[in-house]
């Protein structure tokens, strides 16, 4: 027979949606239990960058970013499309200042504003080219006692003797170009030694962020259950009224008097599910979500009767598999003396584009996998992954297939097995385009959001040069992602809903076991982190005040 406890509310997942909703409902007087499969904390959102989509927040308002409600709803509405009802997404805008101030509030972290780092379509009606992002400054770790060791780990790690945030690694990628590298480069360690002198471990980006929450629970009497898995929900009279998880070792019932929220995560590392809903070829190899994330909840909600949603799509982006780990190709495909080939060494799309888009083109194009070609011009100019100009590339990115060389261009296409012929007319013609700064093919450069990881002191245009100096490079791309973004289907009190659109009683969720309010689309930098905390807010406000 299972173990039975009892609380008000359980929480599943111990990433920042389900953190900010067990600390909303625990200070709204709620005995509050949060269990997390894992044997660390922090899921995916650990492991982010931690930029933070929250628009018109206090931090924002306080830095002089001139932003409203209006702008950014009908920024947010041109983006996501009508797929998402309007009161969601309203809700989303409307609660998204209130969890920032919450956070502010009961948790030490503390906010600033990415300033520059553009909205991905600061061109639309609502949009801001200087962006509305934020993250999370600098944490002290030694708040976090015994805790810290239960963090889960970075996606990568800054360098040792660093204070590294997000907005850093535009300059670092330019440190041989720009002098702006350099001063940054000499702020991060500064910012380590004044750290250090105080005696304080700082962190930084989803290490801050997910130490911060769990100081908040900690600071709120919170018990977290790590290695306890979701086994079921357990529902009573159409009521989801606990959870059946694994805990010590034992099947534990643990009633919940009020609610149950699911925030366990996507279902990225979930191969059945993923060739499920899917689209061809896909797999548990690309993303770099947690690998905790395996779909537990979003079923265990379904199993309830719930309704799913955008199952088919995932936070994408350009991932080159790297052993070990696949890369996320982030600022290295932006940064000028880059082309996106498909295998008949045609390009097909802005490399420069919203990391999403560029992969929705992929699968839409069929072009999986594409390559990155780039020559010694590219190498020698900028920061790749944490590899220095300069540098060679590993010997391991050769032998794993992530990465082919050759000194001439029709060597270059034998070796990945496309026509050098096309490929060398690709290159020609990208290369005049390059050399006049414009390009009528595919538009890489006109938003401003392409130029934000490029390359201010290349001329006639920071995203375009040409590649022309042996020898040449061409990097696998494969479709990888930050994790899914299909899920439950919540309401505007994040309820979870039926198919016919009724709520089912007790069962709230969050994050990415929820149905993106982003759609099939991506806002902003922390359209991921920026919904996930506002809805695990909303969630247990919705709680505390009885459901």
């Amino acid at each position: 027979m299972a173990v039975t406890v009892e609380y008000d509310v359980v929480v599943v997942g111990a990433g920042a949606a389900g953190m900010t909703a067990a600390l909303t409902t625990a200070r709204s007087g709620l005995n509050t239990v949060l269990i997390e499969k894992a044997s660390v904390y922090g899921g995916s959102s650990a492991r982010s960058g931690s930029g933070i989509w929250v628009p018109n927040n206090d931090v924002l308002l306080a830095a002089g970013v001139p932003d409203t409600f209006s702008k950014a709803d009908t920024y947010l509405a041109a983006v996501v499309g009508p797929e998402v009802p309007a009161a969601r997404r309203r809700a989303f805008l409307t609660s998204g200042p209130r969890a920032i101030a919450y956070l502010q509030k009961w948790t030490p972290l503390r906010f600033a504003w990415m300033e520059g780092y553009p909205d991905y379509y600061p061109e639309l009606p609502g949009g801001m080219p200087n962006g509305r992002s934020i993250e999370p400054q600098a944490l002290d770790a030694n708040i976090l006692g015994d805790e810290l060791a239960r963090l889960n780990g970075p996606y990568q790690a800054s360098p040792p003797g660093t204070v590294v945030y997000t907005v850093d690694y535009k300059w670092l990628s330019l440190i041989a170009r720009h002098p702006r590298g350099l001063v940054v480069a000499s702020e991060i360690v500064w910012r380590y030694l004044q750290a250090a002198a105080r005696g304080q471990k700082p962190v930084t980006m989803g290490q801050a962020l997910a130490g911060g929450l769990r100081a908040g629970l900690i600071a709120a009497g919170v018990p977290v259950w790590l290695d306890t898995p979701l086994l079921d929900l357990h529902v009573e009279n159409g009521r989801v009224a606990g959870v059946l998880a694994r805990h010590d070792g034992a099947e534990t019932l643990i009633r919940a008097r009020r609610a149950v929220v699911v925030a366990s995560g996507g279902f990225e590392h979930n191969e059945r599910m993923r060739k499920q809903f899917q689209a061809a070829p896909i797999g548990t190899d690309w993303t770099i979500g947690a690998d905790s994330n395996t779909g537990d909840g979003i079923e265990a909600g379904e199993r309830a009767g719930a309704a799913l949603a955008l199952m088919d799509d995932a936070w994408w982006g350009p991932m080159i598999p790297l052993p070990g780990e696949p890369w996320f190709c982030l600022s290295e495909r932006t940064l000028p003396g880059t082309v996106f080939v498909n295998q008949a060494g045609r390009r097909f799309v802005n490399e420069a584009a919203p990391y999403s888009d560029v992969v929705h083109t992929m699968y839409d194009k069929g072009h999986v996998p594409c390559w990155m070609i780039t020559d010694q011009d590219y190498r020698n100019r900028y920061l790749f992954k944490d590899l220095a100009p300069l540098l060679p590339y590993p010997a391991d990115w050769y032998s794993s297939g992530a990465l082919v060389k050759d000194w001439t261009l029709a060597g270059l296409a034998a070796k990945i097995g496309v026509p050098a012929a096309a490929l060398s007319a690709t290159i020609s013609r990208f290369n005049g385009q390059a050399r006049s700064g414009r390009d009528p093919d595919f538009h890489r450069g006109d938003s401003v959001y392409d130029a934000y990881f490029a390359d201010p002191t290349n001329g006639p245009s920071p995203c375009l040069a040409p590649i022309w100096l042996p020898p040449y490079y061409a990097f696998k791309i494969v479709p990888g992602d930050l994790g899914t973004k299909g899920g439950l289907v919540t309401d505007a009190r994040a309820r979870v809903v039926r198919p016919d659109g009724t709520v089912i009683p007790g069962l709230y969720a969050a994050g990415n076991a929820s149905a993106a309010v982003m759609g099939h689309s991506y806002a902003g930098a922390g359209s991921t982190l920026g919904p996930a905390m506002t809805f695990g807010h909303v969630a247990g406000l919705d709680i505390g005040a009885g459901g």
